[in-house]
């Protein structure tokens, strides 16, 4: 009987699922979404699309790690509040910024968009 057929191809195939199990989870933990941040959604999103106003709504979902139609409500908040305007121009969105208006809430409403934007 040959040793080479009997033994070293299991051993080898049990390795390399290991070695996938590991990837797998080193892939997992690497991608994993903090349980919290310091910033919302909201400055996550307005921070993506100042950053790279052409960048889709999907990409925003995917970057910010919430849906799409999260993304649309949270822009529809940021327009109606007067933080970006939103214009058509074909079949994409252009967006300005209004860097002078205050954030939201009383802690920090002495502070500019734009002061922000700097930190990151």
């Amino acid at each position: 009987m040959n040793y080479n057929s009997c033994f070293v191809k299991p051993v080898l195939y049990c390795t390399y699922i290991c070695y996938l199990k590991v990837m797998k989870k080193l892939a997992e933990n690497s991608q994993k979404k903090p349980d919290w941040t310091f910033l919302s959604n909201h400055g996550h999103v307005f921070i993506c699309l100042y950053s790279e106003p052409e960048l889709p709504l999907k990409e925003i979902a995917i970057r910010v790690g919430i849906t799409e139609r999260a993304v649309h409500k949270i822009l529809s908040d940021l327009e109606h509040e007067g933080y970006i305007k939103r214009t058509r121009i074909g079949r994409k969105n252009h967006y300005t910024f209004e860097l002078n208006k205050q954030l939201r809430h009383p802690i920090e409403a002495h502070t500019k968009i734009k002061a922000l934007l700097d930190l990151v």
